[in-house]
């Protein structure tokens, strides 16, 4: 199993060191670079497009994702023309984790339909990847070239793990919504529909000591079969490479 990292890691105050961030993350030796889409919760986490343009200048040949952006949040001309001003920045590198959300607070904020995100979800997402594929669609013309090669995943729950594995570049469970047993059982229906990448984010440690817990999840998710976990170190807790040394 393969352990990534968030790059929420924020001081008090900014600005907040991200790129500096994101090359200790690599030295330490995590595979990938992930950031959410967290908009009107509290505290403040910087926009993800944003976070990752800063990474990917500062490092190079490490998987960068979005973990996730709410689709139905954006309309999908404005969102597909983000990524592929990331794309434009981050190459090959990027992976972009999509959801239909969940947080009311989000929604509310943007006065966008939190009951209905589920079907603006499909039509949007169904948009994004032609847009996105050919750079263009019948009403918007962004980029001759597109980035057709792009990986689309999917974090959400319900029948969507199943969507996921049929429809999807992969799958990302949430740690932080579910126990292990239900993270687990998710990732059997998972597998049982044909999905192939599966990555669980993230594993949350605040303090030196939350290393020994979170080896014990960790641990649980690689035994059952996880591609890649992803772990959230916040201020104040343990150090990248004692972090990085939970999974051999």
């Amino acid at each position: 199993m393969r352990l990534g990292a968030t790059l929420t890691h924020l001081s008090a105050a900014p600005p907040y060191a991200t790129a500096r961030w994101a090359r200790r993350l690599v030295e330490a030796g995590f595979a990938s670079l992930w950031t959410p889409e967290v908009v009107a919760r509290g505290p403040f986490v910087p926009d993800p497009f944003v976070t990752l343009a800063v990474a990917a200048t500062a490092i190079a040949d490490v998987e960068l994702g979005t973990a996730t952006v709410q689709v139905p949040l954006h309309h999908p001309v404005e969102l597909a023309h983000r990524v592929l001003s990331l794309a434009a920045v981050a190459g090959d590198r990027l992976v972009l984790g999509v959801s239909p959300g969940s947080t009311r607070a989000d929604y509310a904020a943007l006065d966008r339909d939190h009951a209905g995100r589920f079907a603006a979800f499909g039509r949007d997402v169904a948009r994004l990847r032609v847009l996105l594929a050919h750079g263009r669609d019948d009403d918007a013309a962004l980029d001759p070239a597109g980035v057709p090669g792009l990986r689309l995943l999917l974090g959400s729950w319900g029948a969507n793990v199943e969507r996921a594995a049929r429809e999807f570049d992969g799958w990302l469970a949430a740690d932080h919504r579910r126990s292990a047993d239900e993270i687990v059982a998710a990732l059997g229906r998972f597998r049982a529909a044909g999905g192939g990448r599966a990555i669980v984010c993230a594993v949350r440690l605040s303090c030196p000591e939350d290393l020994a817990p979170a080896r014990e999840r960790l641990a649980r998710y690689a035994e059952a079969g996880f591609d890649d976990a992803v772990v959230a170190i916040e201020p104040g807790g343990p150090e990248p490479e004692d972090v990085r040394a939970l999974v051999p």
